[in-house]
């Protein structure tokens, strides 16, 4: 075992999940690597110090320019504001050092595509964080597809719905400023890596886009609630994804549905260790749906529970994505999903944006 010293820029929601997962890891998957908590930054230091106190951190840092500078800082993980990721991971990547951010990549097409160009240039280990993917069932559907188990397939749908802004007397607050913090640049990017994920590259989409609720308590609305987008995949399925914030009942509906020529797939979050598998086999009386649990049988499962149905939940999904990221590291090879595949999901968003003003199918490529 060898010990990486990490640091964490941001220690709210997901710094705070992030802090955590590499404080478990190594116990619950044996890694090579150990991590050590070596510094967090924040908004202030003050708030550092907090968090520092709060996770278990040897140091707090004044800044995150002194995090990532620090020599015992070996690996960096940004989990602070969307504006912030590029100009953090262009200087990890000045100096070499390995780079898990959050998703979505960055907060415009351009600066994501900066960072992958440093990234790629640096040859430094990177990754993006779309942790609902990795879940033990999500990955078991992923190798369902590989495997053929439901023919070819013919139709893709997606979703993330949540409802925390459904109700139109709740008040104006940060979410509702920039097009960073709508519907488009916080939820959709998670159902679209998830179609380039089960599905592959899509080569050209046609979207709706919509804010539902324009004026708040306190505000105007300036960025969007939901959005439809249909899909043409380069392997000529088609598809459609819908993203919402204003889904009323729905707290946690990142779900997928894919239906193929022997058989189909259903997936949803709110019930997240179990798929729904069905197989064109058999007499007609006897099929349907069958209810698969998640056990010691699926992927990253086994290392939390050794009892089938017991079940994961979301602070693992970022304990799996801590155990890829310091196993890339320890190979020296990116893993899937890089700022590549985070690009990707940028170059869709963006094709989906030029689609809505426009009202036409629209090109991945001419984004």
């Amino acid at each position: 075992m060898t010990a990486i010293g990490i640091g964490i820029v941001g220690g709210g929601y997901m710094g705070k999940a992030h802090a955590v997962a590499m404080s478990s890891v190594g116990a619950i998957f044996d890694t090579a690597l150990r991590p050590r908590l070596e510094m967090v930054a924040a908004s202030s230091a003050s708030s550092a110090e907090n968090y520092r106190k709060k996770f278990g951190f040897a140091r707090a840092a004044a800044n995150w320019q002194q995090l990532v500078e620090d020599p015992a800082v070996e690996a960096i993980v940004i989990a602070s504001p969307q504006e912030s990721h590029r100009e953090i991971a262009l200087a990890a990547f000045a100096l070499g050092k390995p780079v898990l951010c959050e998703k979505p990549l960055a907060d415009s097409l351009v600066d994501s595509r900066a960072m992958v160009e440093a990234a790629e240039k640096s040859g430094a280990v990177n990754m993006v964080g779309f942790n609902y993917i990795r879940t033990p069932a999500s990955q078991f559907a992923r190798q369902l597809l590989a495997e053929g188990a439901i023919g070819d397939v013919t139709w893709f749908r997606g979703e993330h719905t949540e409802d925390f802004l459904a109700d139109p007397s709740s008040p104006h607050n940060w979410r509702c400023e920039g097009i960073a913090n709508g519907n488009m640049g916080d939820l959709a990017p998670h159902p679209i890596n998830a179609a380039l994920a089960l599905m592959g590259p899509i080569e050209s989409v046609m979207a709706d886009i919509e804010t539902v609720h324009n004026k708040r308590p306190g505000g105007t609305v300036t960025n969007d609630d939901h959005a439809q987008i249909m899909c043409r995949f380069a392997n000529g399925v088609r598809g459609h994804i819908y993203s919402s914030r204003v889904a009323t009942g729905r707290k946690m509906g990142y779900a997928y549905e894919i239906h193929g020529t022997k058989g189909a797939i259903r997936f949803d979050q709110e019930d997240q260790n179990a798929i729904w598998l069905y197989k064109s086999e058999g007499p007609e009386a006897e099929r349907g749906f069958r209810k698969i649990l998640i056990g010691p049988a699926h992927p990253d499962y086994e290392p939390f529970c050794q009892g089938p149905g017991h079940g994961t939940g979301y602070q693992d999904q970022i304990i799996i994505e801590a155990k890829d990221f310091l196993e890339a590291i320890a190979s020296g090879k990116s893993r899937w999903p890089s700022f590549r595949d985070g690009l990707a999901v940028a170059e869709v968003i963006e094709a989906a944006q030029l689609s809505a003003r426009h009202g036409a199918w629209t090109p991945v490529v001419q984004v």
